[in-house]
């Protein structure tokens, strides 16, 4: 199959995602050259036998690919982007070509893709969990893994499930998903955006090019993706982890309910606690019944949903306390979710901190029994607590926060969620949560020896 016979694509960024894309642009006719501004990706992309030009340098293709964490519009864009732009080139992500080679193919496919600022990647895995439940062919990629350009084609009764960025949303052009989900949103990105209006725009693309036919799944509890729900040209399913939503899924106490019953309690979902977490397993199940999923296949797929590493993660439990790992908390909104699933916690926060810092997690505070803060942004959450009277102590480094709150716990869990970025003691909150994942094996080792 070579759906890009005759076509000229410059890719600008090998790293997970963008060396697996060019080689499989390659294999599919195109006519690919490739580009990073490392030396040592490069080199791995010279061995693989890709052409190396930088298309800053003269821009010589039909489109670029470039990698999402390349800014193409702010706060600067890169110069790969333009170049493009001077010659009126498209700027283009990897899902926007996995979907026109499977349209190449002649396959029908679905595309369904979730969006949000929160929840992203865990309703992402759960629904692939319940369609493969159910024995649905069902290839889950997109930002959370693996890169799309890496996924199997499909024919007809294929779904691919995709967690999709804001900055992947902005650099597609004829992609349709005949499921879209808009979770919730909040602050975020707003360097590469501009504002909360640009933001919310890159976001809404989720459900551009949608038909008559398509669903769009849409979060009621905040304003910002409740406005999104109206004006939709295919059916929309309203979802909330507290507020009825006739016609959609919401949750109503422990139980996960539409207009014809219920169909679980959530307190059987153990890797699923909280509100945030009612919220994404509506919308899993608002997306599985769009696929005519048997409601007894979609109450068994989110009961038996094994979570996702950095989310909640229970890491351990040490003279009674329970460790939670959710690093994946790189803003205070989505650290007042996981505060909100615990009445006391030793907390763990701390990196660099997003805009507004944690003011907004004042209505948690009470929760806290001590805080421990790392990172760059210490001082800064410090002042924070301290205004609110919240005990806290600056350890510095996670190693040392992980090791004072397993010494002397002053509550029945220790939350790491970390409500700021990690890069500036880590790679990303994957190796953050990995290193405090391998801190309280240690010392529960160590309790235990």
């Amino acid at each position: 199959m070579t759906p890009f016979a005759g076509q000229r694509i410059a890719v600008m960024g090998l790293g997970r995602a963008g060396l697996p894309a060019a080689l499989r642009l390659k294999d599919w006719g195109a006519e690919v050259t490739a580009w990073d501004d490392r030396a040592e990706n490069r080199e791995a992309a010279a061995a693989t036998g890709l052409t190396l030009r930088d298309p800053a340098q003269g821009f010589a293709a039909d489109a670029l690919l470039l990698s999402p964490g390349i800014p193409h519009r702010l706060p600067a864009p890169h110069p790969a982007a333009e170049a493009a732009r001077a010659v009126g080139a498209p700027i283009l992500c990897d899902v926007e070509f996995l979907y026109r080679a499977v349209r190449a193919s002649g396959s029908r496919a679905r595309f369904l893709g979730v969006t949000g600022t929160n929840g992203k990647s865990t309703t992402t895995a759960l629904i692939h969990h319940v369609l493969t439940g159910a024995g649905r062919q069902s290839e889950v990629g997109g930002n959370l893994g693996p890169a799309a350009l890496g996924l199997n084609m499909l024919w007809h009764e294929g779904i691919y499930t995709l967690e999709m960025s804001s900055y992947m949303l902005e650099r597609i052009a004829a992609v349709r998903f005949n499921i879209g989900v808009m979770l919730n949103l909040s602050p975020d990105h707003l360097d590469r955006h501009g504002d909360m209006a640009g933001y919310a725009a890159a976001k809404a693309a989720i459900f551009a090019r949608q038909a008559g036919e398509d669903t769009a799944v849409v979060g009621m509890d905040d304003a910002w993706s409740a406005a999104m729900a109206a004006g939709r040209a295919g059916s929309v399913r309203r979802i909330s982890a507290g507020m009825p939503q006739p016609g959609g899924v919401w949750a109503e106490g422990s139980t996960l309910r539409d207009d014809a019953g219920p169909l679980l309690d959530l307190r059987g979902a153990v890797a699923l606690p909280g509100s945030h977490n009612a919220q994404n397993a509506a919308a899993a199940a608002a997306a599985c019944l769009a696929l005519e999923v048997p409601r007894a296949a979609i109450a068994e797929g989110i009961a038996g949903f094994p979570g996702l590493p950095h989310r909640q993660e229970r890491v351990g439990e040490i003279g009674g306390t329970l460790f939670v790992n959710d690093s994946k908390a790189t803003n205070a909104d989505s650290a007042a979710r996981a505060l909100a699933s615990y009445d006391r916690v030793v907390w763990i926060a701390g990196g660099i901190a997003k805009e507004g810092g944690i003011e907004s997690l004042a209505p948690f505070f009470p929760r806290i029994a001590r805080a421990w803060l790392i990172g760059r942004d210490a001082p800064v959450l410090a002042a924070t607590l301290a205004a609110h009277g919240v005990p806290h102590e600056i350890a510095g480094t996670l190693d040392a926060a992980t090791e004072a709150a397993a010494r002397a716990p002053e509550a029945p869990v220790v939350l790491l969620s970390p409500a700021c970025a990690s890069f500036d003691q880590f790679t990303g909150f994957d190796a953050r949560g990995d290193r405090f994942r391998a801190l309280v094996r240690a010392i529960a080792q160590g309790r235990a020896a």
